[in-house]
């Protein structure tokens, strides 16, 4: 099935716009998982982290459409980390969600083309659904992308207008009057309007964060059919009237990321007395839920 009709899918099955970011930091982990590591080597790391982002897919497998595991932190952990990756990945298409790889990965030519090949279609070596891009290599390096997304059934997510505080510094940048940002929300609408599925919504979505909503809205504007991956609620200071600007009359088009305030729920102050540390995955599931009904609310 097209990426974008199985994402609408899972959004209405689940009644939810959450995607739960897999960002497993070591000093964070619950300290169950942290006095499993005796020797603090990388692989003893490797398997920590893969307990903890297998267990988290447990608890919200029926709760979310998606999960976005971050390549950084399992390439910090070398070969063994990235191990641990593919099996996160793997477990999650297995338990039902659909997985979107934040690797920001691009270059050029048969470079791009072998980081398509290499993440994206559940026949993958990685297995991944979708796979965050970088754009600013130009149009030649998405284009292999997009590609693969029509031959696998995949999905990836540009960088449009991202959540970090200095991301104007180029983001932000015009020239013939049109800021880099829009340049980029222009191709992405392009290469994605031959792609559309029964949704209405094509395989080429767009990161853009929750930290500019004012862009939010007028990206949505801009690129009507693609789906927006809406990273910075939470702990970054999005907020839901800042997010749900970007979905459509339907519901559908955004999902919203937010990874510290549910993975690591239990060290919150409103849960850390609820919950013991061997409750870990019960705070997982509390936040997951509350952050549905708040985005439901608003």
């Amino acid at each position: 099935m097209h990426f974008a009709d199985r994402l609408a899918n899972a959004v209405t099955r689940t009644g939810s716009i959450t995607c739960v970011g897999l960002d497993p930091r070591k000093a964070q982990l619950p300290a169950v998982l942290q006095n499993d590591v005796s020797d603090n080597s990388p692989s003893q790391w490797a398997n920590a982290y893969q307990t903890f982002c297998c267990e988290i897919i447990d608890v919200v497998k029926d709760l979310v459409p998606c999960v976005k595991p971050q390549a950084a932190f399992f390439e910090a952990l070398g070969p063994e980390g990235m191990s641990a990756l593919g099996h996160v990945i793997r477990y999650a298409e297995q338990s039902g969600l659909l997985v979107i790889t934040d690797g920001k990965r691009n270059d050029i030519g048969s470079t791009a083309t072998a980081y398509a090949d290499a993440y994206l279609g559940t026949d993958s070596p990685w297995g991944s659904d979708s796979l965050t891009v970088s754009p600013y290599l130009g149009r030649d390096s998405l284009e292999p992308f997009a590609e693969m997304c029509d031959q696998r059934q995949a999905g990836i997510f540009v960088l449009v207008k991202t959540s970090n505080p200095g991301g104007g510094l180029f983001q932000d940048r015009q020239t013939d009057g049109q800021t880099l940002y829009q340049s980029v929300a222009s191709l992405v609408r392009e290469l994605n309007e031959p792609r559309l599925g029964e949704c209405g919504f094509g395989p080429v979505g767009a990161v853009v964060g929750a930290t500019y909503p004012e862009q939010l809205a007028e990206l949505r504007q801009a690129m009507p059919t693609s789906w927006i991956l809406i990273p910075g609620f939470g702990a970054q200071g999005g907020a839901a009237e800042d997010v749900l600007i970007g979905l459509d009359q339907n519901g559908l088009g955004a999902i919203v990321n937010n990874s510290r305030n549910l993975i690591f729920a239990h060290a919150r102050e409103e849960y850390r007395d609820r919950f013991s540390d061997h409750q870990w995955q019960d705070a997982v599931a509390e936040a997951t839920k509350a952050m549905n009904d708040q985005l439901k609310r608003s």
